[in-house]
């Protein structure tokens, strides 16, 4: 009934199988890949017809984790997996990125690739697992790709770089690292570091492309036996209406891409485009026109070359830069009046508005992954409103590029962060992009760095981020630093580097083109440092170092440590103590399992009062010390006094006064404040207190003279 067929390798001490013939039969390829005892199916589905008109290619990548696989139950009320998690949203993007530009050039058939987490064994990450399957499954689908590609993780553990490392190794590393490419060429890198030099950041990339060379190798073998036969489709030559809409139009794009406004060359480019449109488009009086797909292909095709080819002879780009040059930078902190942080950061046409909230444990977010749950206690969201490119458009949630450029920035800031034990906030950043032009999820990165100094958050270092472009043409190769949008559009490379004046804290790579060589990754690595560095300087005159005082809105946060035995008496018979002291002080109060209790508010009275209040419930009396107390019972041998939060003691009829004391009530009654000093303890541990060796009215200790005298 199956065909089955399969290849296993020893893949970095752990077995690797990619099976196909078994599961998803009608998808046009699917294999299911196993990796220790990680599994993944892997599918991919294309559409045997481009829809009419269809001007780009609708690939799909859906990366979906199932609860089951690490034998769990989805929370919530309908217990089902429902909207993806930011993890399988980054996840699918990941693997979108180096797959995309290996389809056949001018393929706009739909394709959906969908990889579905079948079992996870809390030591193998399925990310990779899913790329590995993902490039199988094109292979054998028989679709246009130019594949296969391998991918791989790379840790850096004491100085060695760890192909794959475990889960739970992944706390030692000072890196992750994703890589993904072809036999000879690097596609994409998604990276998170500590302040690492270029050359450990390059050495990384290439242990990786290293490592997953027999992975390459494995799904060939196995697409020799079990891959369908490839669909008939030879890309479209539009070479003779490329010449007509050269002839037409060549010179008024050439002219319009020498302005360097963005509104104005955005302008001489539209107008040039509505001419060959009127005067070459298909239409009922001209049938012989060029179909409106086809030209608006051929436009970019002639755009791009112009763009190009001026950057490759003249060294020159489209707003005037040289090859090294970053646009002009205004960095400004403290804008907002209200806010704990806040920091405008703009670079050329591209701005960031990006503000930082302090809040308490109560603000933490919980995360549910496979792994288990955990809490996150720093939080980067970044918006891109329509307004900031001038249009207009429906907003909903955030979209997959929103929820990737901050998870970017987030990786690239979280390296400089205080321990939470120095600093114990949630911080939140939120960053608004207010104008675009190129790299604002950089210009997110150095907006952060500034509104975490300005809200008084001590992070080790500034952070400043800058996007590197790649022109690769026959006649040359040109590295451009601080990308516009037109040359991210126009060029064959994203690569984003983001770190402090120490080392890298992040590097994010895509590729257009079938890969970039190591020479060229070390060349834009050195270029972009030197990018870095000019961007900090330019940072560090609004603000060089963070604030020695938090934000006058901030909350602020005591902590204290208490025995774990005394963790009841804070909380109380069903939370009502610590909802006493909530409601009464007016400060937010976190009791930990471990005995770390937490008392916040932005008046520092209500931290006195409540840790006052906490500090007598938890503390013990000490032997020779003066209390307040009150009188709770009036026995005949003496009364009982309570007079250290819960604790009561007995303050025996000889004890209340110098001379002889007939009966306790004569001295006391129920309800009486009085000054007592303890004693000690008898020896059954019941507590001794004295109201005679204390003056009364003071609450002072009587000397031994004063009570002789008082005799």
């Amino acid at each position: 009934m199956f065909d089955i067929q399969k290849e296993t390798i020893e893949w970095a001490g752990r077995p690797l199988t990619i099976e196909t013939g078994r599961v998803a039969r009608q998808a046009d390829g699917a294999v299911m890949v196993t990796y220790g005892e990680t599994t993944v199916l892997a599918t991919a589905v294309g559409v045997k017809a481009a829809k009419e008109g269809q001007d780009f290619f609708p690939l799909t990548v859906n990366y979906q984790e199932k609860t089951f696989a690490a034998g769990k139950i989805p929370g919530g009320y309908f217990k089902r997996e429902g909207r993806p998690s930011e993890k399988e949203t980054l996840t699918s993007r990941l693997i979108d990125r180096p797959i995309r530009p290996l389809f056949a050039p001018g393929f706009k058939n739909e394709v959906q690739v969908m990889i579905t987490v079948l079992s996870h064994d809390m030591e193998n990450d399925p990310d990779v697992v899913g790329m590995v399957g993902a490039s199988a499954a094109l292979v054998l689908s028989g679709l246009p790709f130019m594949g296969p590609i391998g991918a791989a993780r790379v840790g850096y553990i004491d100085g060695e770089y760890v192909i794959n490392p475990a889960v739970d190794d992944m706390e030692d590393s000072a890196l992750d690292l994703v890589v993904a490419g072809t036999t000879d060429a690097v596609m994409m890198v998604e990276s998170e570091a500590k302040e690492l030099s270029e050359e450990v950041m390059l050495g990384a990339v290439v242990a990786g492309h290293e490592a997953f060379q027999p992975v390459i190798d494995m799904i060939i073998k196995l697409a020799e036996r079990a891959a369908k036969e490839p669909w008939d489709y030879t890309p479209a030559d539009y070479s003779a209406e490329e010449a007509k809409v050269r002839a037409l139009v060549e010179a008024d794009l050439a002219a319009a891409y020498t302005i360097t406004d963005k509104t104005e060359r955005y302008a001489a480019v539209g107008a040039a485009k509505e001419k060959a449109v009127a005067e070459l488009a298909l239409t009922e009086e001209r049938p012989d026109g060029i179909p409106g797909t086809v030209l608006k292909d051929v436009l970019k095709s002639v755009e791009s070359s112009i763009v190009r080819g001026g950057i490759i002879k003249t060294g020159k780009r489209i707003d005037g830069r040289s090859l090294d040059q970053v646009r002009p930078i205004v960095s400004e902190a403290g804008i907002l009046p209200r806010t704990h942080g806040s920091a405008l950061f703009t670079r050329g046409e591209t701005q960031g508005l990006v503000v930082a909230t302090l809040g308490t444990g109560e603000d933490e977010q919980f995360i549910d992954d496979l792994t288990g749950t955990y809490k996150e206690k720093f939080l980067l969201h970044y918006n891109f409103p329509p307004y900031s490119v001038g249009e207009t458009s429906f907003r909903l949630a955030p979209g997959r590029r929103e929820i990737g450029h901050g998870k970017l920035a987030w990786r690239a800031v979280r390296a400089v962060l205080p321990k939470h034990e120095d600093f114990p906030y949630t911080i939140r950043l939120v960053s608004e992009i207010t104008e675009s032009n190129g790299s604002s999820s950089m210009a997110t990165v150095c907006g952060s760095s500034l509104a975490l100094m300005d809200a008084g958050v001590p992070i080790t270092r500034p952070v400043s981020g800058i996007a590197m472009g790649l022109i690769k043409d026959p006649e040359g190769v040109a590295v451009l630093s601080d990308i516009l949008g037109d040359e991210d559009h126009l060029g064959d490379m994203d690569f984003k580097v983001a770190g402090t004046s120490e080392g890298v804290t992040s590097l994010q790579m895509d590729i257009k083109i079938a890969g970039i060589t190591k020479d060229i990754m070390q060349t834009a690595l050195e270029q972009a440092k030197g990018g870095r560095m000019h961007i900090l300087e330019e940072m560090g005159k609004a603000l060089g170092e963070a604030r020695t005082e938090l934000g006058e809105f901030a909350p602020r946060i005591e902590t204290i440590q208490i025995p774990t035995d005394k963790i009841r008496d804070v909380i109380g018979s069903g939370g009502k103590v610590i909802r006493e002291i909530v409601e009464t002080t007016g400060a937010k109060v976190d009791v930990n399992d471990d005995g770390v209790i937490k008392v916040s508010s932005s008046d520092a009275a209500s931290i006195k009062a409540a840790l006052d209040w906490i500090h007598g419930l938890t503390a013990e009396p000490e032997e020779g010390q003066i209390y307040k107390g009150k009188v709770v019972k009036v026995m005949d041998f003496g009364a009982f006094v309570n007079f250290f939060g819960p604790k009561d003691g007995l303050v025996h009829v000889s004890q209340m006064k110098n001379e002889r004391v007939k009966h306790p009530s004569d001295v006391v009654a129920e309800g009486q404040e009085v000054y007592v000093k303890l004693l000690g303890f008898d020896d059954r541990g019941k507590v001794r207190l004295s109201m005679k060796v204390v003056d009364q009215e003071t609450g002072e200790e009587v000397t031994k003279e004063e009570a002789e005298q008082a005799e």
